[in-house]
């Protein structure tokens, strides 16, 4: 098979030599009719500067007819990021140098508060329209869904990773993917907690162990094998265990052991993630992602570790399904308890539910382990408010019984805790769509024109930069306080415009699974509180590659002194990862 990187440079050299051979080809039989010979040295000067003189004509053909067709819609240029180098090549750089060494959104923050709420950052001479406005974003997502797509740049990306699931999918094939997966989602699957509190049994046991040998643990690993445990055996009914294997110690434990386990089901964790890791760099290198792939697709390894897990699951469902229909008993619904066999009830194309289960995992995984993990961490900042939270936890469960959706529902401080993690900390902070008709955004400015969206244009957004707009959530928004989403601040930011807060998506795209995760993270808060009384955020227990940089110190409210990055659910799962806590009973 062809590699990206190979394929990438046959589909570019095509457009790229047509022109000069083209102009060399008319300017011969033009020297024919004329019985005037080309020179040599003539025909490839003039191959050569027809490449830079084509591209500066397209550049500037392509900027003259935007303008003219924003200025026909009654709309403004939205403000352009300059650079210092052609193609604004340094932009791109000091981004990738962010994203490898900074903190989320740095240079795109700065960009926001020098030129306001959107911004063109156009890099390599191609236009990618950022912003952090809810109205924008309002149009992308619910309004003006129809003209913004996920596009083929995206699925490009994906595809060896998530196929053409739910995520990386748009029109027709998107509907029937997230019509497949709808009816899983119900309130009484959602509600239904026996399968949660196994698994958070086991992560209770590992804590309090650890807690016993005076060890620290790293609880987004923990928290990332239950999620795992809980999402495979509700999806798949296969639970990879992950929670049984070895549970890695802090890196100065002496005698402990590495904690490192190597099993299959570790194997398939570990290679789900390093594919993850490297859609996450083809993302950040946008368009000339292939040419880091020359000698083959980088996911491919890891992908046949995924393949040789989920294969025999998926086969074997598939033929328990075809069995059950042979003997008439295809509407007996013990057989759909899984997302799978609820799958089968639309499809037997075994690539379709591989790509729908693998889309549905990485959801169910990384939105619980993301925000369950920082939760903690605010707790641990933050002793007074886990005393409160545990004080409602205890006074409406008791330190022992198992809650039940009721008692979740009135719990209205855990919500406003879960909320507020989910605030300054959404578990996409950033994503992107691509526009198909040329349209136009409200202007920020009332007083000014509405801003020109070009067709077939990189739209991109951010809903962690927009949770974190003090014009939109008050002068403390940098700050942790879940009271906002329980006093007078309701009314006076949150409630005048809905789409400010963003954590599960909007419109139609919303996450079928935001009831589910919000149950998931609730009930493990509540068994977590029910168990122990304070965690302690065990800073010498991070490994010096997971320390915040010194320079982050400088900053200002969550971004400040013991910060933590905040990952892309596509985004680099070993940076950030050590999140050590002591747990006080």
């Amino acid at each position: 098979m062809v590699s990206p990187g190979v394929a990438y440079l046959l589909r570019s050299a095509i457009g790229v030599l047509s022109k000069p051979l083209l102009l060399v080809l008319s300017v011969h039989l033009l020297a024919h009719r004329l019985r005037q010979p080309v020179p040599g040295w003539a025909t490839v000067l003039l191959a050569s500067a027809s490449l830079p003189l084509y591209a500066a004509w397209s550049v500037w053909r392509t900027n003259r007819r935007q303008r003219r067709e924003a200025d026909a819609m009654g709309a403004r240029m939205a403000p352009y990021v300059p650079g210092k180098w052609p193609g604004n090549f340094d932009i791109m750089r000091q981004m990738m140098w962010n994203r490898a060494n900074g903190y989320v959104g740095d240079g795109l923050r700065e960009y926001t508060e020098q030129y306001g709420p959107v911004v063109n950052i156009r890099v390599l001479w191609i236009d990618m329209l950022f912003t952090t406005s809810p109205d924008h974003l309002k149009q992308i997502l619910a309004t003006d869904f129809n003209n913004f797509e996920k596009g083929p740049r995206l699925h490009g990306v994906l595809r060896s990773v998530l196929g053409t699931g739910v995520f990386n999918s748009d029109g027709d094939m998107w509907k029937f993917h997230r019509g497949m997966t709808r009816p899983f989602f119900s309130k009484e699957r959602v509600s239904h907690f026996d399968l949660i509190d196994k698994h958070a049994t086991s992560v209770i046991a590992t804590l309090k162990s650890r807690a016993r040998a005076g060890y620290a643990i790293d609880f987004q690993d923990l928290i990332g094998r239950f999620t795992m445990d809980s999402a495979s055996e509700t999806l798949f009914g296969t639970c990879v265990n992950s929670l049984q294997g070895s549970i890695p110690y802090p890196h100065n434990a002496r005698s402990a052991g590495t904690g490192i386990g190597t099993s299959q089901d570790n194997t398939f964790i570990e290679a789900f993630n390093a594919a993850l890791e490297f859609v996450t760099r083809r993302q950040m290198r946008r368009s000339v992602w292939p040419l880091w792939e020359l000698w083959g697709d980088k996911t491919a390894r890891h992908m046949k570790i995924v393949s040789a897990f989920l294969d025999p699951i998926i086969a074997a469902a598939v033929e328990r399904k075809r069995v059950a229909d042979a003997a008439g008993a295809g509407g007996d619904r013990k057989e759909a308890q899984t997302l799978l066999d609820e799958l089968l009830n639309s499809t037997s194309d075994v690539k379709v539910l591989k790509d729908e289960t693998l889309n549905i995992l990485l959801a169910g995984r990384d939105t619980t382990m993301h925000t369950l993990t920082m939760v903690i961490y605010f707790l641990s900042l933050y002793p007074a408010i886990c005393v409160r939270l545990r004080a409602e936890i205890l006074t409406h469960v008791g330190p022992a019984r198992r809650p039940t959706y009721e008692d979740i529902k009135e719990m209205k401080y855990l919500r406003a805790v879960i909320n507020e993690a989910l605030r300054l900390y959404p578990p996409v902070p950033f994503n992107v769509r691509d526009s198909i008709e040329a349209t136009t955004w409200p202007s920020p400015d009332p007083n000014a024109q509405p801003i020109y969206v070009p067709a077939h244009t990189r739209t991109a957004y951010s809903v962690l930069l927009m949770q974190r707009r003090k014009d939109l959530w008050g002068p403390d928004a940098d700050e942790f306080d879940p009271d906002r989403f329980l006093d007078e601040r309701v009314q006076k930011y949150l409630l005048k415009n809905s789409f400010q807060f963003l954590p599960f998506n909007a419109g139609p795209r919303i996450c079928l699974g935001q009831q589910f995760a919000y149950n998931e993270m609730s009930f493990m808060l509540v068994r977590l509180l029910q168990n122990f009384s304070a965690f302690a955020l065990a800073e010498d227990a991070f490994p010096p590659s997971a320390r915040p940089p010194s320079a982050w110190k400088k900053a200002a409210g969550e971004e400040g002194d013991r910060a933590l990055p905040a990952e892309d659910a596509l985004d680099d799962v070993e940076r950030g990862r050590d999140v050590g806590s002591r747990c006080r009973r």
